[in-house]
């Protein structure tokens, strides 16, 4: 995938300000004084859906519609947080959103899909079966399949980081660490920053359980590896995207890995410094902040809580300091 335009991005920002207000970008003391650096957090947990994904289903379903405008219904998989996404702006729109889930995918999350009017399927038992299944489905009952990735979606989720980096510009991040899922969030962050211009580091973040994206950043090429994560569902991704590996190879500094143990390390720090509920993904940026801190110390340095939809008796045995 090519960068976004300034006008592509500028578009998209009109669609998702009419349904969602910008976000906040924040610097929090206690957490400045614990990883001895300068933070700004974006809190895109704070979005009608709890996460990001808001924005690239808003841009999705708004250009999908204006180009079929007699569709019947989507149809899409998901670990949560882009079926929200997806259920919110089908329904918007006036057309059913059919949702297919792994077993085992977090209940809270699939609570707040039905509420948003989706119809749920539970498939497989990782991420990519019920993508495969949706696909499947979408020909066999005549439905638009939406993609994890997808231009499009890329530009909804730019929105947040043109929010991002003007919000920051006091104090310019050196660097921005940004977990990786299936690839939206890296690739609209590489391209807002090159339509603004800033000078800042992107570091990618996977689970060291679902490391597909790093060891294809590395290998060159799709590599497929098996997702072992339990708490960090929003990076259980067992296959990267082509389009995506490749923007997140020619504009990412770097991609590391951190363990479940340190999401669940990160999800208490920002409870306890900022009384924010972060989910696994919401809080890898952070976990990739405090395995890196000693390099980057007395610096500003960018941090997204991206996701907050924590089922509450995970979150409860993380505060309580269970083993992840």
């Amino acid at each position: 995938m090519e960068l976004l335009s300034a006008e592509e991005i500028s578009t998209a920002r009109a669609v998702v300000a009419a349904m969602q207000a910008p976000t906040p970008t924040l610097r929090w003391p206690l957490l400045d004084i614990r990883l001895g650096l300068r933070a700004w957090v974006k809190h895109e947990n704070h979005s009608r859906v709890g996460a990001f994904k808001l924005r690239g289903g808003a841009v999705y379903l708004h250009e999908l519609m204006q180009r079929e405008p007699r569709l019947n219904g989507v149809i899409s998989a998901t670990r949560g947080n882009h079926g929200q996404s997806i259920a919110l702006a089908a329904a918007s729109h006036g057309i059913g959103a059919t949702i297919v889930v792994p077993h085992g995918n977090s209940v809270e999350k699939n609570a707040a899909m039905r509420a948003l009017g989706a119809t749920l399927i539970e498939h497989g038992d990782d991420f990519q079966q019920a993508r495969e299944h949706a696909a499947r489905l979408a020909i066999e009952c005549g439905l638009h399949f939406v993609p994890s990735f997808h231009r499009d979606l890329v530009r909804g989720v730019a929105s947040y980081w043109m929010e991002f980096f003007e919000a920051s510009a006091a104090d310019p991040p050196e660097v921005v660490f940004v977990p990786i899922g299936q690839g939206s969030g890296i690739s609209a962050c590489a391209c807002a920053r090159a339509v603004l211009g800033a000078k800042t580091r992107i570091v990618g973040v996977v689970s060291a359980h679902a490391t597909a994206y790093r060891d294809s950043f590395r290998a060159g090429h799709v590599v497929e590896v098996p997702v072992t994560t339990q708490l960090a569902d929003g990076m259980a991704c067992r296959v990267p995207d082509d389009e995506a590996l490749a923007l997140i190879r020619s504009e990412v500094d770097d991609v590391l890995a951190v363990t479940d143990d340190e999401v669940a390390q990160a999800m208490r720090a920002l409870f306890a410094d900022t009384h924010n509920a972060a989910e696994g993904a919401g809080a890898a940026s952070l976990a990739g902040v405090l395995q890196q801190r000693g390099r980057w110390a007395g610096r500003s340095v960018g941090i997204t809580l991206c996701g907050g939809n924590v089922d509450s008796a995970v979150f409860a045995r993380v505060l309580a300091g269970a083993a992840a």
